[in-house]
C-alpha cells in the first residue's frame, strides 16, 4: 500500500498564485486547480483526490478559492513587455548610426550608450514572462523595473529636445506614446515593489543612479555642447604665371595657379567653390577730381569693388573666365592639399588695365554634420524644362542647383528635428549661393523657413566661406610676353 503525499497549498499571495509544497518541500506554485493538477502529475501523483482533507491541506481558502484574475495579468505582462522591445527598438535605431559612423569619440560613446540600454531593455522585456509569471528569478522585477527607468530617461530626453523646436517627425509617434507608457509603468512598479526580491536594493539603487548620471552627462555634453575648439584653417593661394602668346592667333594664354590646403584638425565637406578672373577698367584723371562723386555713383550703381584712387574712378570689372576647384559634396580632409592650373586667353589688344581674381571655398565641418553625397554631389540644370529644379532664365540665368540631406552628427538631434537640406547654386556669371534649411523653394530661390531658421542651421553644421584674391598689372602681364 503506498502512503499518499502530505500537500499544502498555501493561501494566495497579493497576485492570487498560491505555492505548493509536498513534505514540507517546496515543489512550484499554481494559479488554478488545473494548473495544480498538472504540478501533480509531473511528480508523479496523478491520482491524489484535492478534495481529500487526508491528501491535501488548503490554507487561505479551499479548491475553490483562485483570484488570480488571469486576465488582467495578462493584459499587464503583454502591455509591459511591448513598451519595453519598442523602448529597446527605438535606442537601437538611435544609437547605433553614432555608434557605427560618428566622426568625434564622445558621439560614438553617446551612440553605444543607446545601443547598450536596447539590449538592457530587451533584457527586461524577457524578465516580464518570469515577474508576471512566478517569480522564479528574485531579480527578474529589477531588471524590468531598470528597463522601464532607461525608457523614462530616454523618451524624457527626446521630449526636451522635440519641444526645443516642436517640429513635426516621424519619431514622435514613437517616443510620445513611450513617454506616457514609461510613467504608467513606472507607477505600477513602484507600487508593487519590483525590488524587492534583490539581496541589496540600496547597492542596485546607487548603481542605478551613478549609471543615469554619467549618461545624463554625457548626453547633455554631446546634445547641448557645440564644440569650439579646433578652429578651421585654411591657405588658399591664387596667382597669375608667365603669359605665353598664342602661336596662331591674337590672343595672349595666362596660366592661373590654384592651391587650397586644410591646415586645420577638421576634415570638411566642400558645399560650393568657385574661382573668377575679371577683367578691370577705369576711367583716369590727372588732375585727380574722380574719387568724390563719380565714387559714390558707381558704387550705387554696382559697378566698383569699394575701391577708390585719386587719379582713378569709374572701375569695372567684366567676368572673363570662371569655374570650380572641387565638386560639390567632395572631402577635403585635414592636412590635404591640392593644386590647379588653369589656363585662359584673353586678346592683345584687349582694353582692361587690371586682372584681378577670386577664388572662395564654402565648406561644412565634418564634426558637425554628414552631407548625402550621393544625391548632394548630382548637378541640377536649371535650364531644363519640367524639372523640380528649373528656373526661368530672366530670374536664374543658367544655374546648376545641388540638393541633398544634411544630417546632424548626433542621432538624436536628428530624430527630434525635421529633415534638413543643403542647397547651392552655381552659375558663371554670379557669385555662388548656398542654403541650409528644412526646405528651399527653387522657384523663388528662398528658404522656407526665411534668413532666421537659415543662419541657425547655418551656424549649427559650422558652415563658413574662405577667401583668397590677387591681382596683377596687364602692362607688366603683357610685357613679360617675348617679342616674336
Amino acid at each position: 500500500m503506498s502512503i499518499r503525499p502530505w500537500v499544502v497549498v498555501e493561501a494566495p499571495d497579493g497576485r492570487g498564485l498560491r505555492r505548493v509544497t509536498i513534505g514540507g518541500e517546496t515543489v512550484g506554485s499554481a494559479w488554478s486547480l488545473r494548473e495544480l493538477r498538472k504540478t501533480l502529475d509531473r511528480l508523479g501523483y496523478p491520482d491524489v483526490d484535492v478534495e481529500d482533507p487526508a491528501s491535501v491541506c488548503w490554507r487561505g481558502g479551499g479548491s475553490g478559492t483562485w483570484p488570480a484574475r488571469a486576465w488582467r495579468r495578462r493584459v499587464t505582462s503583454v502591455l509591459m513587455m511591448l513598451g519595453l522591445v519598442a523602448s529597446a527598438v527605438l535606442n537601437v535605431m538611435i544609437g547605433w548610426p553614432d555608434a557605427s559612423g560618428a566622426l568625434t569619440f564622445t558621439q560614438r560613446i553617446t551612440g553605444a550608450l543607446f545601443v547598450l540600454s536596447g539590449l538592457v531593455q530587451a533584457a527586461a522585456a524577457v524578465s516580464v514572462i518570469d515577474y508576471w509569471g512566478k517569480r522564479q528569478a528574485r531579480i527578474s522585477g529589477a531588471i524590468v523595473l531598470l528597463g522601464v527607468l532607461i525608457s523614462l530617461g530616454t523618451d524624457s530626453l527626446l521630449f526636451l529636445m522635440w519641444f526645443e523646436e516642436r517640429e513635426y517627425t516621424p519619431y514622435m509617434l514613437a517616443f510620445m506614446p513611450l513617454l506616457c507608457w514609461s510613467l504608467w509603468a513606472l507607477l505600477l512598479l513602484v507600487r508593487e515593489k519590483s525590488w524587492k526580491g534583490l539581496p541589496q536594493p540600496r547597492k542596485f539603487a546607487a548603481g542605478v543612479f551613478v549609471s543615469a548620471l554619467l549618461t545624463a552627462l554625457s548626453l547633455t555634453y554631446s546634445t547641448m555642447y557645440q564644440p569650439a575648439v579646433a578652429p578651421m584653417r585654411f591657405q588658399l593661394k591664387a596667382e597669375f604665371g608667365t603669359a605665353r602668346a598664342d602661336r596662331e592667333r591674337p590672343f595672349v594664354q595666362v596660366p592661373l595657379k590654384l592651391s587650397v590646403k586644410n591646415t586645420g584638425e577638421v576634415s570638411v565637406y566642400i558645399v560650393i567653390n568657385d574661382f573668377t578672373v575679371y577683367g578691370r577698367t577705369a576711367k583716369y584723371s590727372e588732375r585727380g577730381t574722380l574719387v568724390t562723386e563719380q565714387w559714390k555713383k558707381s558704387f550705387e550703381t554696382g559697378e566698383t569693388r569699394e575701391e577708390a584712387e585719386l587719379h582713378v574712378d569709374q572701375l569695372e570689372y567684366t567676368a572673363i573666365s570662371s569655374g570650380r576647384f572641387y565638386e560639390a559634396g567632395e572631402v577635403l580632409g585635414s592636412g590635404q592639399e591640392d593644386a590647379r592650373v588653369h589656363v585662359f586667353e584673353i586678346p592683345r589688344n584687349v582694353r582692361y588695365d587690371l586682372l584681378h581674381v577670386d577664388l572662395q571655398i564654402t565648406y561644412m565641418r565634418k564634426d558637425r554634420g554628414r552631407i548625402d553625397v550621393r544625391e548632394f554631389g548630382k548637378p541640377h540644370p536649371s535650364w531644363i524644362k519640367g524639372s523640380p529644379y528649373s528656373c526661368h532664365p530672366s530670374l536664374c540665368g543658367e544655374t546648376l542647383t545641388y540638393h541633398g540631406r544634411v544630417r546632424h552628427n548626433n542621432n538624436l538631434v536628428n530624430v527630434t528635428r525635421k529633415p534638413r537640406y543643403v542647397t547651392a547654386e552655381w552659375s558663371p556669371t554670379r557669385s555662388p549661393e548656398y542654403s541650409i534649411s528644412s526646405s528651399y523653394d527653387f522657384k523663388s530661390g528662398e528658404a522656407a523657413g526665411g534668413p532666421a531658421e537659415e543662419t541657425r542651421e547655418v551656424d549649427r553644421f559650422g558652415v563658413s566661406t574662405v577667401y583668397a584674391s590677387s591681382e596683377v598689372s596687364l602692362a607688366e602681364l603683357l610685357g613679360s610676353i617675348p617679342s616674336s
